[in-house]
C-alpha cells in the first residue's frame, strides 16, 4: 500500500457518505501523521447528483458518464472502467452508486472495491431494506460495508452497525439512524484499508491478517 491511498468514489444521489468520508478525511488533514487516503476524483452517472457539488466544494475533481448515453451496461462499464483508471486509484468507493456493476467490472476491481448497504447483510439484498425490516417484526436492523464480488450485495463483510428498531419506527425514521451509523463505518472501513490493515484474499476479509467473522467486525448505536 502507497504512503497515501488514492480513492475513487462513485456517486448517483445525494452523497451524504461521500460527504462523511470527506470530513473524515479533512478533520484529519491538519493533524501530525495526517489521514492515510485521499479522495483523487469522484464519477457519477447522474449530472444532477448533488454530491459532484459536495465534491467540488472540497477541491476534489469530478466527472460524469451518463449511463443513457453508452449502448448497454457493458460499453457503460468499460468506459468506467476507463475513466477511473485515469485517476490511478488503488481503492474504488461505491457510495450509493446506483448501478449494478457487469462481472468485467467487478473483476478489474478486484480486492479494492467496496460497497455499503443499508441492511444488515446477508437479510434484504436489494433495495426497501427499512421496509423490508419493520414488515419482518425485527428488532435490530443497521447496515453494512463489503468487499464488491460478482453476487448482488453478497461480498464478504467487512464491518457492520446493528441499530435498534423502536415500536414508533417507520422507515422514513429507521433510515434516518441507519444512515448515521453509515457515516460512521464507512469512513472506518476507508481507513482500515488504507492503512493497510483490511485486504480481501481466498480466505475471504482479513483485517490485521486474520479472518474477519462472517457478519464482519460488529459495531452497535
Amino acid at each position: 500500500m502507497p504512503s497515501v491511498c488514492n480513492v475513487v468514489v462513485l456517486i448517483s444521489g445525494s452523497g451524504s457518505n461521500l460527504q462523511a468520508l470527506i470530513d473524515s478525511i479533512q478533520a484529519d488533514a491538519e493533524t501530525s501523521t495526517g489521514h492515510p487516503a485521499r479522495i483523487g476524483a469522484v464519477l457519477a452517472n447522474r449530472a444532477d447528483a448533488y454530491g459532484l457539488s459536495r465534491a467540488q466544494q472540497a477541491g476534489i475533481p469530478t466527472q460524469v458518464l451518463d449511463h443513457k448515453q453508452f449502448d448497454g451496461r457493458d460499453a457503460f462499464d468499460a468506459a468506467l472502467i476507463k475513466a477511473i483508471d485515469g485517476y490511478a486509484p488503488d481503492l474504488v468507493v461505491l457510495a450509493g452508486f446506483m448501478r449494478i456493476l457487469t462481472p468485467a467490472f467487478v473483476r478489474h476491481y478486484a480486492g479494492r472495491l467496496l460497497n455499503i448497504h443499508p441492511s444488515l447483510l446477508p437479510k434484504y439484498k436489494g433495495l426497501h431494506t427499512h421496509q423490508r425490516a419493520l414488515e419482518a417484526g425485527d428488532s435490530e436492523h443497521g447496515c453494512s460495508v463489503h468487499f464488491v464480488t460478482e453476487e448482488l450485495d453478497g461480498g464478504p463483510l467487512v464491518v457492520q452497525a446493528v441499530v435498534p428498531v423502536q415500536p414508533q419506527d417507520t422507515p422514513d425514521s429507521l433510515a434516518r439512524r441507519v444512515h448515521e451509523q453509515e457515516h460512521r463505518i464507512y469512513p472506518l472501513a476507508l481507513r482500515w484499508f488504507a492503512e493497510g490493515r483490511l485486504s480481501l484474499t481466498d480466505q475471504g476479509a482479513l483485517l490485521d491478517g486474520e479472518p474477519l467473522p462472517a457478519t464482519g467486525h460488529l459495531v452497535r448505536a
